[in-house]
C-alpha cells in the first residue's frame, strides 16, 4: 500500500504557479459548478453589529460592505474584477495554532487524514523535490524523525477536511475566498496595492511577512529569520487587527477553486481543489507572490502539506 501511494503521488502531483501541490491520492471534486459564484446582498441588509456574544480577544467583527473582488492586473485566475456586497461576519484574529489543534484532538480523539494515510507532503530543499514523508503530521510536519511542531506556530499538515472538522467543533466554518479577500484588504480599502501594508515586501530592511527571500525550487534563502513557519502575531496585523494575512502558511477556504463568474476560463478537473489564500513561507516574488491580496491557489481537500494551515470564521445571520 505504501508503494502504491508513493506511485500515485508521483504520477498525479501537480504544481500550480502559486507553488502549491495538488496531491491526487483521490480525485474528489464533488462540485458540478463551473464558476465560483458570489451572491451579493443588498446594502440595506448588512448587519451593522454583532448580534451575539463572541470572544473579542480571539475574533474580529468585520462589517459587511461593497468592494471590488478579484484583480484585473493579477494572474488570469484572479480575473475579472467584480463589485460584490457581502454580509458581516466574524473572523479569527490568528491562524489556528498547533496548541489549538492539540486541544481539539485531546477533546475529540480526532485523527487527521495525514495520520490515517501515514504520510504527508513536504518540500525537501536538499533535493529540490516534493515528497510524501512517512510520519509527517500536524505534530511532526517534517516527519516523525524531526522536531515536534511549536505550540505557538500555525498548525500545518491538516487537510481541508481536518480544518473543517476543527471549525465545526468550534461552531465556526472556513472563510470563503470573498470573505478572506474582504478581510485581508481591510474591507476592500487596500485593493489598490499589492499587500495590506503597501507595495514593498521589505520596509526599512524589515520583511513584512514570513517568506523565503529567494530560490524555490532550486535553492532557498530566508532573511526574515524563519526557514519554515513563524509564531503567530510575529508580524504586524492589518488595520482590522487580523494577523498573518500574508505569508507564513496558505489558508484553506471553504469554496472550490473555480474561475470567477464572467471569466472565460475553464479549469481542468485536476485543478479544481479547495481554494487557498494568503501565500506561505515558501512563496517568493520571483515565482509565486502568493501573499498578494488577490492571489489564489488550491489543493485537493484530502491533501496535507507542510505550508498550509487555516483560520475560522463565523457567519452572521439576520
Amino acid at each position: 500500500m505504501h508503494f502504491i501511494l508513493k506511485l500515485i503521488f508521483s504520477v498525479y502531483i501537480l504544481i500550480l504557479m502559486s507553488c502549491v501541490d495538488v496531491n491526487k491520492k483521490k480525485i474528489s471534486n464533488n462540485t458540478n459548478e463551473k464558476y465560483y459564484k458570489i451572491e451579493s446582498i443588498k446594502e440595506v441588509d448588512i448587519i451593522s453589529e454583532a448580534i451575539e456574544l463572541y470572544g473579542s480577544s480571539k475574533m474580529i467583527f468585520i462589517k459587511g460592505g461593497t468592494f471590488i473582488f478579484g484583480n484585473d492586473n493579477g494572474l488570469d485566475r484572479e480575473k475579472p474584477e467584480q463589485e460584490v456586497t457581502i454580509q458581516s461576519f466574524l473572523i479569527d484574529k490568528n491562524l489556528v495554532t498547533v496548541n489549538d489543534f492539540r486541544n481539539f484532538v485531546i477533546s475529540t480523539n480526532y485523527k487527521t487524514e495525514a495520520e490515517k494515510f501515514g504520510n504527508a507532503i513536504v518540500f525537501i530543499d536538499s533535493i529540490n523535490n516534493w515528497q510524501l514523508i512517512d510520519g509527517a503530521s500536524w505534530e511532526y510536519p517534517l516527519g516523525d524523525s524531526n522536531l515536534i511542531a511549536l505550540n505557538n506556530h500555525p498548525v500545518t499538515q491538516v487537510s481541508w477536511n481536518d480544518a473543517l472538522a476543527y471549525c465545526k467543533f468550534c461552531n465556526k466554518t472556513l472563510p470563503t475566498e470573498v470573505q478572506w479577500e474582504y478581510a485581508a484588504s481591510e474591507r476592500g480599502q487596500k485593493k489598490n496595492q499589492l499587500f495590506y501594508w503597501g507595495n514593498d515586501l521589505v520596509i526599512n530592511n524589515k520583511y513584512m511577512c514570513n517568506t523565503w527571500a529567494s530560490g524555490y525550487p532550486h535553492s532557498i534563502g530566508f532573511k526574515d529569520g524563519f526557514k519554515y513557519t513563524s509564531p503567530i502575531r510575529y508580524y504586524g496585523a492589518n488595520s482590522l487587527g487580523i494577523f498573518d494575512m500574508a505569508g507564513n502558511v496558505w489558508e484553506w477556504c471553504y469554496n472550490w477553486y473555480l474561475p470567477y463568474t464572467a471569466s472565460k476560463q475553464i479549469f481542468p478537473t485536476e485543478l479544481q481543489g479547495k481554494a487557498q489564500r494568503g501565500g506561505s513561507f515558501l512563496c517568493n516574488p520571483n515565482y509565486c507572490h502568493g501573499f498578494r491580496l488577490s492571489a489564489r491557489s488550491a489543493t485537493s481537500p484530502e491533501s496535507s502539506l507542510f505550508h498550509v494551515g487555516f483560520r475560522c470564521v463565523k457567519n452572521i445571520a439576520n
